[in-house]
Parts: C-alpha cells; sequence; structure tokens
C-alpha cells in the first residue's frame, strides 16, 4: 500500500468519525529542517495538532526538556525554585509576541535573533560545534513540545 493510499484511508477514517478538521497533509509533522522562519515568524504549525498550555507549563518548567526556568524567570511559576536572569522575564509574554513569533523564538532562536543570544534552538537540529553525538541529529524538543510550549507562553499576559 502506497503512503498516499494509507493517508487517504486514514483521512476517510477520520472524517467518518466526524473529527475530520485538518487536512492529511497539515496532520504531519514538518521535519525540523523543513521549517521556515521568515520575518522572525514560523507561521506553519509544526504538528497537525493545537498546542496544549498544561503540556507547555510542564514542558516549560521540566529541568531535562526545555529547562526555561534555568533562563528566565516567570511568574505563573513561582511555586518553582531557582529561575534563572539570563533571559527575560516572560511575564506577559503572551501580550508582546505572536503565536508565530514565539513559535519562531522556540524553534530557533538564532536564527530570529541572530548569534549573540545563547537561547538554544529547541527543534533544529543545528545545534553547533562539540555536540555529544547521542544529540546528532536530534532536536531538544519534539514537534508537539514546541506547539505546546508556545500554546502555554500565549496564556502569560499582562492581566
Amino acid at each position: 500500500m502506497t503512503k498516499g493510499a494509507r493517508l487517504l484511508g486514514a483521512a476517510f477514517a477520520t472524517c467518518l468519525a466526524g473529527t475530520f478538521s485538518v487536512s492529511a497533509l497539515q496532520a504531519e509533522t514538518i521535519a525540523p529542517t523543513a521549517v521556515e522562519i521568515v520575518d522572525m515568524e514560523a507561521k506553519s504549525p509544526l504538528t497537525g495538532k493545537a498546542g496544549d498550555p498544561v503540556a507547555g507549563r510542564d514542558t516549560f518548567a521540566d529541568r531535562k526538556k526545555g529547562n526555561c526556568l534555568a533562563c528566565h524567570a516567570n511568574a505563573d511559576l513561582g511555586e518553582l525554585l531557582f529561575h534563572g536572569e539570563v533571559g527575560p522575564e516572560l511575564d506577559g509574554v503572551g501580550d508582546r509576541w505572536s503565536t508565530e513569533q514565539l513559535r519562531a523564538i522556540v524553534i530557533n532562536s538564532k536564527q530570529v535573533f541572530g548569534d549573540q543570544t545563547i537561547m538554544p534552538g529547541f527543534y533544529t537540529t543545528a545545534l553547533g560545534a562539540r555536540i555529544a553525538d547521542k544529540f546528532t541529529d536530534k532536536t531538544i524538543l519534539s514537534a508537539q513540545e514546541v506547539e505546546d510550549v508556545v500554546a502555554y507562553l500565549l496564556t502569560l499576559k499582562e492581566n
């Protein structure tokens, strides 16, 4: 069975279930090497599934995944210790940046801000020099985790 036939069958089954809301092409995950960041924006979602802000909060706080608190202060996670001061505070970030801008920043901040930022790219395989072999050609976060973190960041409003 060809990939096209499998996709068509899956799309038909989903449509029958009454939940078909995105095309089969949109439902596929965009590979890190295929992501386009133009004018500080990544317009296309990385997956066909909406970001989950609760899962994004967990990823943001997870010291073994996003580890965002190592550099950023965030009042929403005030119950956790050791907020960093290297990056900007993220309180109100959902008011300052669009979905597309936040997605681009999380995907690859160096492509947005240039090499002066120390923030890693979380969905790129271009991680720089002296990368351990086990991390070669791997991303820090999955495509869905990026979408979840972006959904969480959008909840961080000024008021």
